[in-house]
């Protein structure tokens, strides 16, 4: 085998006097390199997407969600919260009401999520307190509300604005703005409003009960596995969901999305390596009378064909290293400078997300690269091992 390798090396860098060789074998290097990078970026960018957006998601809604048909009053919360608080997995445990209604400022009305919270355990299920860019939690109360960026950008609103709101059944409540969050995503910053449990009770007309309890887990990925545990102790009263599954058409889209976009830009790799081929075969046409010498002293057909396979892999291995560094290097420069900006309102975040996920991401790529470029080596050094000696020399 060191044989075999040594003489693929000494055919890839000695001078030849076929300078042709040597240029495709450099344009099969940049053809893989330039694959394998693309492939790295544009996967670590869908990546980047798919862990921003639900991180956006799970920092708005809780890990899972706990309803009921009839509604949930406060001796049903104090009994479920008796049940499963003693879950090892449960971090944050807090109840909430949710509907739709009307908001008006001057002469626009716009439709918005109107969202009742306990100001004092939301904070462990969400992470609104740490979205605020102005106001605090603690003012949240009767008749007070908290607003997304884009929804007072929009409303002309800022702190201590009033705006009234009215419920499905066309009854009016006029709110003051204590607090304006920043998640990071527009559709929510749009379309969500928090108040009080209270306050939205009273304009929902829900009669003192909530729409459902949020809980929080201490592992987001295990939420399936405690839904279960859960859903063991409550029984069919009530009905659990999980962050996945109230989003999964999303993020079943995006994995289909990335899958589709592995596929395409493997294609690049794999137009890269019939450079490789035409190499090896242009390599065999100009070795014959090597190949010829070296089953003359004995080397055996197999011998042969691992010399042109290690040469393609050689140039393979190079071109696939280099597009790996290149692709990192490029992807660090994303995710620390930013200097891609998205618009927001059409992406959901203003800026290029990006991560670098070695296992499995880089991994496959890599050895998808390498599989392409192994099977791009066969016919070339099958072509080499099955020449005859005899004939490599006779017009030597």
């Amino acid at each position: 085998m060191r044989t075999e390798l040594f003489i693929s090396w000494r055919y890839l860098i000695t001078k030849r006097k076929e300078k042709f060789i040597s240029l495709i074998s450099i344009i099969s290097i940049l053809g893989i390199a330039i694959g394998v990078m693309a492939l790295i970026v544009v996967i670590g960018v869908m990546t980047g997407f798919d862990k921003d957006l639900r991180d956006k998601i799970v920092g708005n809604y809780s890990h899972i969600t706990i309803t009921s048909y009839k509604g949930i009053d406060d001796k049903e919360y104090v009994q479920i919260l008796n049940k499963i608080s003693a879950n090892p997995q449960i971090k944050g445990i807090s109840p909430y009401v949710q509907g739709q209604v009307l908001i008006k400022e001057g002469n626009r009305f716009i439709a918005v999520g109107l969202k009742g919270i306990n100001p004092q355990t939301e904070s462990s299920v969400t992470k609104l307190k740490k979205y605020l860019t102005a106001g605090n939690m603690d003012s949240l109360g009767q008749d007070k509300v908290i607003i997304g960026k884009e929804l007072a950008l929009y409303l002309g609103l800022g702190l201590n604005s009033d705006l009234t709101i009215y419920s499905p059944f066309g009854k009016e409540r006029n709110l003051k703005v204590v607090g304006i969050f920043n998640s990071g995503m527009y559709d929510y910053d749009l379309n969500l409003v928090f108040t009080d449990t209270k306050t939205a009770q009273d304009i929902l007309g829900l009669n003192n009960k909530f729409s459902a309890i949020a809980v929080k887990l201490d592992n987001l990925n295990l939420a399936a596995q405690v839904k279960v545990e859960l859903s063991n102790i409550l029984g069919f009263d009530y009905n659990l969901k999980t962050w996945m599954e109230a989003n999964q058409n999303f993020f079943a889209a995006l994995k289909l999305e990335k899958l589709t976009m592995f596929i395409i830009l493997t294609l690049i790799i794999l137009v890269a390596s019939f450079n490789i081929i035409s190499t090896l075969v242009v390599m065999v046409v100009e070795k014959t009378r090597d190949i010829g010498i070296l089953k003359a002293i004995g080397m055996t057909s197999a011998r042969i064909r691992n010399i042109f396979t290690y040469e393609g892999l050689i140039i393979g291995t190079l071109g696939t290293f280099s597009g790996t560094v290149g692709g990192v290097l490029l992807c660090g420069l994303l995710k620390k400078y930013q200097f891609i900006k998205l618009p927001q309102d059409i992406y959901y975040i203003d800026r290029l997300p990006v991560s670098i996920e070695f296992w499995p991401d880089i991994t496959l790529i890599i050895l998808a690269a390498i599989a392409i470029i192994l099977i791009s080596t066969i016919y070339p050094a099958r072509k080499a091992s099955r020449l005859n000696p005899v004939e490599a020399l006779r017009y030597e």
